[in-house]
């Protein structure tokens, strides 16, 4: 037991969080506790809202990691965004700060280069119009910005305020934008299979964050699949991480 890792999961109770809370389960190492606005049977859980700064605090004493999940995941309504992936994030970040957490994987999104998908090729590859498709295509790479909505600008405010944390605190801060996670693991659409992350693949890249080393203080990375159509540069999370698809759509 004075060997494990203590890693607490805000958002536990959404797809993401469930698979990872398995994973590490599974895999042994680790002590996981939830950050969740309601109970959750079967997990040690501490009851609150990411949007009160009073109500979460006593969750983060005696963290090694915090995954941040919890999100809005739709533009409206705005007071949803303003509250939990504005003011929440921050909560978030300041609490692991006051808490002495060394580690904070935020989880952004492809909505913040969501953006590039107006124009081409990237509006024929999530579209299906392949025979339109030039190869190969440019990439779009975790330098690069567009956000989609206040849903993707918010997740941009969380990236840099990320990066104000690390630079400014004893902190690591590690944002993975994460591609189409679907609940039955499975890309239909055109879009999906551009942009598809699997279950597989979403805990391999976050448990990869929870084991960098301590000396990898900040960072951002792409995070889909193998995508046969994708046009998001995966390379860095590989070069920096080791992440490397298990699974892709074609």
């Amino acid at each position: 037991m004075g060997n494990e890792k203590s890693v607490l999961i805000t958002g536990l109770s959404g797809l993401i969080g469930g698979l990872l809370h398995s994973r590490l389960q599974e895999n042994g190492g680790y002590r996981v506790r939830g950050l969740n606005r309601t109970f959750l049977e079967g997990v040690e859980c501490f009851q609150g809202d990411i949007g009160e700064m009073g109500t979460l605090a006593p969750a983060f004493v005696g963290q090694d990691t915090v995954v941040h999940l919890a999100a809005q995941l739709q533009d409206e309504p705005w007071t949803g965004i303003l509250n939990t992936n504005i003011e929440g994030t921050y909560n978030v970040f300041e609490a692991a700060r006051l808490a002495g957490v060394r580690r904070v994987i935020f989880a952004s999104t492809g909505s913040t280069v969501r953006g590039y998908e107006n124009i081409d090729p990237y509006s024929a590859l999530v579209t299906g119009k392949y025979d339109q498709i030039k190869e190969p295509w440019p990439l779009v790479t975790e330098q690069m910005v567009w956000p989609s909505g206040t849903y993707g600008a918010s997740k941009l405010w969380g990236e840099a305020l990320a990066r104000h944390y690390a630079d400014t605190y004893d902190m690591s801060a590690l944002c993975v934008r994460i591609g189409v996670v679907t609940t039955n693991n499975q890309a239909i659409t055109p879009r999906e299979r551009s942009c598809w992350l699997s279950h597989r693949d979403v805990v391999q890249i976050l448990v990869r964050c929870l084991e960098a080393p301590a000396s990898l203080r900040y960072d951002i990375f792409l995070a889909t699949s193998a995508n046969r159509w994708g046009y998001r540069d995966i390379s860095h999370a590989k070069d920096i991480l080791g992440f490397v698809p298990q699974d892709g759509a074609n």
